[in-house]
């Protein structure tokens, strides 16, 4: 079972999102892309002590955030990063939503244009149980993270830990820390991911920087 930090909403925050949050430097200025309700804002704002943004497209998903007193905006991530001056944040926040970016090439340069910092996480599809689905049953595999059925799912990209690494080294990013999560929610600091780690972890989140 996964960690539980308590948190003044709900009382609880997922590993993931607690993995974030401990790579953020105290008071620092944070933009949270496709930050839903606000969970993890509003730990930032709460814990942290950040001065804190959030853009979310989900209508519902500002009314909540909104209504907790956070700051966030309605939008589509990928055109309103464009509006925002370089160097605007510390850090800018990808949680989980890189397989739903459909040009991801611009987007992490964008993350880094105005942030100083980017923290980025995802699923991965090279884990081992989803390569075993798919070899097995042969079709579109699925987890308690990817819990949607092919046809309906917002993911239009396959990412894999090995994929992301080859990305950040094409764009000239460099790979600060790296976090991989297991099934069991256990957690692994590495400094550098092998194709082991690839096949091992269930989610990963890197914080990244310019060169």
């Amino acid at each position: 079972m996964m960690n539980r930090t308590p948190t003044p909403r709900t009382g609880t925050i997922r590993t993931d999102l607690q993995l974030i949050a401990d790579m953020v430097v105290p008071s620092s200025r944070v933009l949270d892309i496709g930050c839903g309700d606000g969970t993890l804002l509003s730990y930032l704002v709460h814990f942290k002590g950040v001065d804190g943004r959030g853009i979310e497209l989900s209508p519902a998903g500002v009314s909540e955030a909104v209504a907790h007193g956070l700051a966030v905006i309605q939008g589509d991530a990928e055109s309103v990063v464009a509006d925002y001056p370089s160097d605007a944040f510390d850090y800018v926040i990808l949680s989980r939503l890189l397989p739903a970016i459909f040009d991801v090439r611009p987007m992490l340069a964008e993350l880094l244009r105005i942030g100083r910092n980017a923290v980025v996480s995802f699923p991965n599809f090279a884990y081992w149980r989803l390569r075993a689905q798919l070899l097995v049953n042969g079709r579109a595999p699925h987890s308690h993270i990817l819990d949607s059925p092919w046809y309906s799912t917002q993911n239009i990209r396959l990412v894999t830990i090995a994929d992301f690494l080859a990305l950040a080294s094409e764009l000239g990013v460099h790979v600060e820390r790296a976090v991989l999560i297991g099934r069991d929610g256990r957690v692994r600091r590495v400094a550098r991911p092998g194709w082991f780690d690839n096949l091992r972890a269930e989610q990963a989140v890197f914080l990244i920087s310019r060169d």
